[in-house]
């Protein structure tokens, strides 16, 4: 009995590693399937692209917004909305995202916003 214990408790803490290793930090097919590293993750890509067509804005401003985690506890405001008002920005041209992950432990997540 103590040998089935002992190999159900070896199993649920190597599925608990492999669920921490590769949680919801880790996680960003909602991002267009960006490449993931299990250990390491430093990816940037577009959100939004283009203005309408007929339309030209220039991309004289540049605003920024973050949120991060740390060990699962997120905190910060990445929204576009955010990112628009620390640029000044009315009009936007395109968006862009960064994500840095570190073991699922550490993410920062940034949202870059180009426009007038």
């Amino acid at each position: 009995m103590r040998k089935v214990l002992a190999s159900l408790v070896v199993s649920a803490c190597a599925i608990c590693i492999a669920v921490f290793m590769t949680g919801c930090s880790g996680v960003m097919s909602g991002l267009g399937g960006s490449a993931v590293g299990g250990l390491y993750s430093q990816v940037d890509g577009a959100v939004i692209a283009g203005a309408p067509v007929g339309q030209t804005t220039s991309t004289a401003k540049v605003g920024t917004a973050e949120s991060t985690s740390i060990i699962g506890f997120a905190t910060g405001d990445s929204s576009i909305q955010a990112a628009m008002q620390a640029g000044g920005i009315t009009k936007i041209h395109h968006v862009d995202y960064k994500v840095m992950n570190v073991l699922g432990i550490y993410v920062k997540y940034t949202t870059v916003v180009y426009g007038e």
